[in-house]
């Protein structure tokens, strides 16, 4: 019976941190919970805003990747870099690794071509300075990441009022929307049909975040999908120049003109609580007025994490 701990791998390969206090609070953190923590970013070999040289950072990833003893490979932050390294990413190696990568807002540009090279999973999530080396971690947070990570199934309950009523059942995948964006009509756009897409997305003003989904739109992406989930925008401001447009104005505009339901309310973003979902598991969606359901299996876990 295997009681050991997963070992967890930190990469950084968008942006850097220069706090070294948060990396030991939460290797400390991680390490009181049973797990070994290899620590493959150097913040004395951080480059500009990067966790290193685009050279550095592919070889963070790639360590971690060839690492035995590595099970969960997260992202130190998210900020930008990926981009970058998209072209000399071996996703082949990062598949056959059986790692599970995990990570959130630039760290969808890695998911995205995961996904699209190789059909390989892996966990939107939290990761590792904000989240396990913040001075306060939010437990909702952590806690729902280890019972994701255990799996075999993982159920997320919403209470959102206003939602449409839904019963749908596909592959979930999206995260955040400006780098799903960025990656639109490239080898690194996942070919997915019938699924249940999620987005997040920080500092986009309403009408950015419209004119992202109708490009989705009229790219023919959204036609192909069962449903569109909303989780947290924010760190925007609304102006007199607005006049009345916002956030909601937008959603209910998106509702009358997306030819599949779009919900909100996804506790998943840029702020202090989020949930894990993992990018590419089968997921069955169950709204109704009061709030939804997520409902997710096939997808690599950790038994004894």
């Amino acid at each position: 019976m295997i009681t050991s701990k997963p070992g967890i791998g930190i990469v950084a390969p968008s942006g850097c941190t220069l706090d070294d206090a948060a990396i030991a609070r939460g290797i400390q953190m991680l390490e009181a919970r049973g797990h070994v923590v290899h620590n493959y970013f150097d913040t004395a070999r951080a480059f500009q805003r990067f966790g290193g040289t685009d050279e550095a950072r592919l070889a963070q990833l790639q360590a971690a990747a060839c690492d035995p003893d590595v099970e969960v490979v997260m992202a130190l932050r998210g900020q930008y870099g990926l981009t970058r390294l998209l072209p000399r990413i071996d996703f082949e190696t990062m598949a056959a690794s059986g790692k599970i990568f995990v990570g959130f807002s630039d760290f969808t540009a890695f998911q995205m071509g995961l996904m699209a090279k190789t059909g390989a999973k892996s966990y939107a999530g939290p990761m590792f300075y904000p989240d396990f080396g913040a001075a306060e971690p939010d437990g909702y947070t952590l806690d729902d990441f280890w019972r994701c990570l255990a799996g075999p199934t993982h159920r997320i309950e919403v209470a959102a009022p206003g939602n449409p009523s839904v019963e749908a059942s596909g592959t979930i995948w999206g995260g955040n929307l400006a780098m799903v964006m960025s990656v639109l009509g490239t080898s690194y756009f996942p070919k997915i049909d019938d699924g249940i897409l999620f987005f997040e997305d920080v500092n986009e003003h309403p009408y950015r975040i419209e004119r992202m989904l109708l490009q989705l739109l009229q790219a023919g992406v959204i036609e192909r999908q069962k449903a569109i989930v909303l989780g947290d925008f924010s760190s925007y401001g609304i102006t007199a120049a607005d006049n009345g447009y916002n956030f909601d104005v937008m959603v209910d505009y998106l509702r009358g003109v997306m030819p599949v339901p779009v919900l909100t309310g996804l506790p998943f973003g840029h702020g202090r609580t989020r949930v894990t979902i993992p990018f590419g598991a089968h997921a069955r969606l169950v709204s109704n007025d009061a709030g939804f359901t997520l409902t997710m299996s096939d997808y690599p876990t950790v038994a004894h994490g």
